[in-house]
């Protein structure tokens, strides 16, 4: 069992700040990495920053800016005088990312359901809602792992932990990729992105034990669900 103390303002659910306006570069970040992560833009495959550029309607400043980011996130890789790709989709990195994710997505779990607010707590309970009304099977494979990334980065942003949150994103983007790279093979994805459900409310209900255990097992039968079908 884990202990989390929050500061005051912190379990009653402090507002948000002000957004602050979006750059070209947030925004060709975003875009970039969407096409990334949902393998859009193939493994191994090249990056054209002249094809990005005119997709995109940017300037090459902010999409090389946005390359830049994004080789921080282990998404792209540059090479000298070679120029820019998509980084592999490497199974052997599965066992790393997923003993990272054992660790990080247990804990954010469990901050969420101890010190979030109750107005993040009945978002999550919506969430879980909607999640439970999915028919998961008629969704489109790019719908799908939004909707994955979307339950797990309200998560994360509910742990109230930024640093958390950042470090959960970049491991659960390259998780993505390997999602949607076997989802083909996998016969009871739909079992997976239910288990959400149940987190999900273990959260809102303020059971932190629960939602840890759940979020370390969701994390475990990921890497078992892949591995299966190698």
């Amino acid at each position: 069992m884990r202990s989390v103390t929050a500061a005051p303002q912190e379990r009653q659910g402090r507002p948000e700040a002000p957004s602050a306006p979006v750059s070209q570069a947030d925004r060709a970040y975003a875009a970039i990495q969407d096409r990334l992560i949902m393998l859009d833009l193939p493994p191994l495959e090249p990056i054209d920053e002249v094809r990005l550029m005119e997709a995109l309607e940017m300037g090459r400043t902010p999409v090389r800016e946005a390359l830049k980011r994004l080789e921080g996130d282990r998404l792209v890789v540059s090479y000298p005088r070679r120029g820019t790709f998509a980084t592999g989709v490497d199974i052997t990195d599965l066992a790393y990312i997923s003993e990272i994710r054992c660790e990080l997505e247990p804990l954010a779990a469990f901050r969420a359901a101890e010190t979030a607010g109750a107005h993040a707590r009945a978002e999550l309970g919506e969430l879980a809602d909607e999640t439970d009304g999915l028919d998961v099977r008629s969704m489109e494979r790019g719908e799908l792992m939004r909707w994955d990334l979307r339950v797990h980065r309200a998560i994360y942003r509910a742990s109230g932990n930024h640093y958390l949150e950042d470090s959960l994103v970049r491991y659960n983007n390259l998780a993505t990729r390997i999602f949607c790279l076997f989802l083909d093979r996998m016969e009871h994805f739909d079992r997976h992105v239910g288990e959400h459900t149940a987190l999900l409310r273990a959260i809102a209900l303020r059971r932190p034990d629960e939602a840890e255990h759940l979020a370390h097992e969701h994390v475990v039968g990921f890497e078992k669900a892949v591995r299966a079908v190698i």
